[in-house]
């Protein structure tokens, strides 16, 4: 009976070892470091490829920067893409956002498509407890595979910004940020702004949305995370606060859900020092409670907390 006990027990050992989903991370935040931890992932993307990052508000710098991103946007044949905001701002309407694509670069190095410029789509979600679908630009359908290359930082409304918020905020159009916002109620702005509660609907819409994204592409996307120039601040904010934590490097991973959970766990996990502190960004994560975005999104199936981390020397 012992012997058969502990069979029983190495196998669901095995079996979590086994359902551990691989996040490959390296210290280096360099061209050349980015193209190789996509590489580590072991897939390859083909046919039309987007690039889906955060072209940055004006006024800010903490973006990534298209000389950081350019020889990984070459090495899959990218296309950036982007969609308007929500709010006021040098992004809110396809003039603006235009303007401010070309000042920060991007569109003198890349094919750059700005996915809700005229229309949007709405493609299913799974999870539909708060909304019933999701409303993305309509040139996603334009695109056969998706990187979803993220900026991980601090956001004032979410708490943190991974690829699960690049996923679904990102990906939505103007009138899609306004209804994940308002957790279904709305897709007008600025009636959205008036029902952002409770913060845990909001939350959960965007882990919602975002495997909506993901299961729009079946299979056909992969996730990258770089902890740089990370302020409590998202990229959306055109005066965010200076970083007060020290770039940490790049992480990569197949599941959006392992992914955000290994870079909160990092931050979580860091032993700050004076001019190294990760305790403003652990504190905005906490009191937007942001860590709930990826408990749903567990829930809901789109992907594991439970993670192994493959350093890349």
């Amino acid at each position: 009976m012992k012997k058969i006990l502990s069979l029983i027990i190495l196998a669901a050992m095995a079996l979590t070892v086994s359902a551990q989903s691989k996040v490959f991370f390296t210290k280096d935040i360099t061209p050349e470091s980015l193209v190789k931890i996509y590489k580590a992932l072991g897939v390859t993307p083909e046919g039309r490829v987007a690039v889906k990052i955060s072209t940055g508000e004006g006024g800010n710098n903490h973006y990534l920067k298209p000389t950081l991103i350019r020889n990984l946007v070459e090495e899959v044949n990218g296309t950036i893409v982007e969609c308007c905001t929500a709010y006021g701002g040098t992004r809110q309407d396809p003039k603006k956002h235009w303007e401010t694509i070309h000042q920060h670069g991007f569109d003198s190095i890349f094919a750059v498509d700005l996915m809700d410029e005229r229309e949007s789509i709405r493609i299913p979600v799974k999870d539909q407890k708060w909304i019933k679908y999701d409303i993305v630009g309509e040139h996603l359908a334009h695109y056969d595979w998706m990187i979803n290359l993220a900026h991980f930082k601090g956001h004032t409304m979410g708490g943190f910004g991974g690829v699960l918020k690049n996923a679904s905020i990102g990906v939505a159009s103007t009138a899609g940020k306004a209804y994940i916002h308002s957790h279904g109620v709305t897709d007008k702005t600025p009636d959205a702004w008036q029902h952002t509660k409770p913060q845990d609907a909001f939350l959960e819409s965007m882990a919602a949305a975002a495997q909506g994204v993901h299961n729009y592409f079946n299979g056909k996307i992969l996730y990258i995370n770089v902890m740089n120039n990370m302020s409590v601040d998202c990229d959306c904010d055109g005066h965010p606060a200076k970083p007060e934590l020290q770039d940490m490097g790049i992480m990569a991973s197949l599941d959006p859900v392992a992914l955000d959970q290994a870079c909160v766990d990092m931050v979580f996990n860091y032993k700050g020092k004076p001019g190294d502190d990760n305790k403003p960004l652990v504190e905005r994560i906490n009191t937007r409670h942001g860590t709930h975005t990826i408990d749903h999104a567990e829930k809901i199936g789109l992907g594991s907390k439970n993670y192994k981390v493959i350093t890349i020397k």
